[in-house]
């Protein structure tokens, strides 16, 4: 997967805003919370997750997924473009925009 079809999934998502961000990643948001950054030249996305979701992918699939800081509850996963299925970032794109998503703007997403 690149970068062009993870665009299309994130900002295919309710509400999402794009803006620039630290170094040289994109932030995206939803409403003007961030739940993922995309690192065009290192072919990465950043996503937020749950501690547990973190643990498992890594554990899971170390080539493609990577630890990246937690706070609180939650946890960000780095992702390798090139290695993760696109079916997984899908599900792992919309999710973290669940976490961020107000409750009934979130609702609105079916599962």
């Amino acid at each position: 997967m690149g970068p062009e079809e993870f665009l299309q999934i994130v900002l295919g998502l309710p509400e999402v805003t794009e803006r620039e961000s630290y170094g040289n990643m994109i932030g995206f948001r939803v409403r003007d919370k961030g739940f993922c950054y995309l690192d065009e030249a290192e072919g990465v996305v950043m996503l937020k997750a749950t501690r547990e979701e973190q643990v498992a992918l890594v554990a899971e699939d170390p080539d493609t997924f990577a630890p990246s800081w937690a706070s609180g509850r939650f946890a960000w996963l780095k992702i390798k473009l090139a290695a993760v299925d696109p079916g997984e970032l899908n599900e792992l794109v919309t999710e973290a925009w669940r976490l961020s998503a107000p409750k009934r703007l979130a609702a609105t997403l079916r599962a």
